[in-house]
């Protein structure tokens, strides 16, 4: 019974091992793990501590003076001109709200890096069991050429030539399997892991056809870029109403105390009495270069972002229908590869089948075994441009996982 339960627990194990080492759960590990990411979150969160910074008044000055009349204290508190502070808090938090927006970019671009790096275990994974296929059937050949060899009915050359594209193969096969370890690493440091951090790749891939359309309804609406440069825009608006008010009076409200000693050689009303005087002061803008050029300076922002913002729309329809169509693409290619892979094995199998009867042209059965394993390739290689393509559309489309 306590067999039974540990079998069951490690069971259970697995199959969590299992779920959680999908692709979507991959996005889920680099969203949270890679430094690169948190560096721009970092950053985000480092915006927004400017907010405060400057939406409240500056430090008052206090200062004290010793003389005739033993010391003067004095208490001054400036302030700018009304809706200054508040301007310059909504700058500060517009252009935090800006690079939250990066952030969200960086984030879907790290998941299409994911997927980009997920995607070629799975065609290694498929080249290495194709190659391993292939290998077992040249070992079958080599076996059969042998026989015939043997019995008169083939030739040497027949064994010779099945045994140059068996060594081709087995090393091929080496080849694939050294492969892994630098796309694992690639993988695993763009989710923060260990280079050898075992992976699990899925067993099989599935393509659809896409609507002309796909997500491109999103294509504006949803992106990150976009949203920062929108972002951006307004906060220069925001500073040239900020650049305006700096260049109007700011006002000074202050307080004096002064100690006044007592005079004992005249004799008059309040001798020794202290002073309290309150002050008043305003500073004068005169010099209008630097405030002019300020609001001249966020005039020629608002108008960069706005370019900006039409050069990027006119990238992402661009490369949205660029994607699109390699998405289409693959999935002819991929139609016409098993139709290739389906008539290449039947022609193979009446190849073979006449080599068996005659034991001539075993030349075009191994011919024929080489093209096969050529469209087996290229159908998982198309397949897996295929998936990166669609991530692509959802990266740039900004899909949420």
């Amino acid at each position: 019974m306590i067999r039974y339960i540990a079998i069951l627990i490690a069971t259970l194990l697995f199959s969590s091992l299992s779920f959680a080492q999908t692709l979507d759960d991959y996005f889920k590990i680099a969203a949270e793990n890679n430094p690169g990411l948190q560096a721009m979150h970092k950053e985000y969160e480092a915006a927004l501590q400017k907010v405060p910074q400057v939406s409240t008044l500056p430090d008052p000055t206090f200062s004290l003076g010793y003389g005739p009349q033993q010391a003067k204290f004095s208490l001054t508190q400036m302030f700018p001109w009304f809706g200054t502070l508040k301007a310059q808090g909504n700058v500060a938090a517009l252009m935090a709200e800006a690079k939250f927006q990066n952030f969200i970019d960086a984030r879907n671009r790290l998941y299409f890096q994911v997927a980009s790096a997920y995607y070629p275990l799975y065609e290694l994974k498929d080249f290495v069991r194709i190659e391993q296929e292939n290998i077992s059937i040249l070992e079958s050949y080599k076996t059969i050429a042998n026989q015939k060899f043997k019995n008169g009915t083939g030739t040497m050359v027949d064994v010779l030539r099945v045994d140059i594209m068996l060594k081709d193969a087995q090393t091929n096969l080496s080849i694939l399997r050294d492969k892994e370890k630098p796309l694992l690493t690639t993988l695993n440091k763009l989710l923060n892991r260990s280079e050898n951090e075992p992976v699990q790749i899925s067993d099989t891939l599935k393509s659809v056809i896409l609507l002309d359309n796909y997500r491109k309804d999103s294509l504006i609406v949803a992106n990150p870029k976009l949203k920062a440069l929108d972002l951006k825009l307004q906060a220069s608006q925001a500073a040239e109403i900020v650049a305006q008010k700096q260049g109007l009076p700011k006002l000074g409200i202050g307080l004096d105390y002064v100690l006044v000693g007592e005079r004992t050689d005249i004799s008059m009303p309040d001798n020794g009495k202290n002073v309290l005087m309150p002050m008043v002061s305003i500073s004068i803008p005169i010099f209008r270069a630097k405030y002019n050029a300020s609001v001249k300076e966020s005039q020629l922002m608002q108008e960069s972002y706005t370019l900006q913002k039409q050069e990027v729309t006119n990238t992402l329809f661009s490369e949205y229908e660029m994607v699109l169509f390699q998405v289409q693409q693959q999935l002819q290619l991929i139609s016409l590869y098993q139709q290739q892979i389906q008539t290449s094995q039947q022609s193979l199998n009446l190849l073979f089948t006449s080599y068996g009867n005659s034991g001539k042209e075993f030349e075009e059965v191994l011919r024929m075994q080489q093209q096969l394993l050529k469209y087996q390739k290229m159908s998982a290689t198309a397949l897996v441009q295929y998936h990166i393509a669609v991530e692509k559309i959802n990266y740039i489309t900004s899909k949420s996982y």
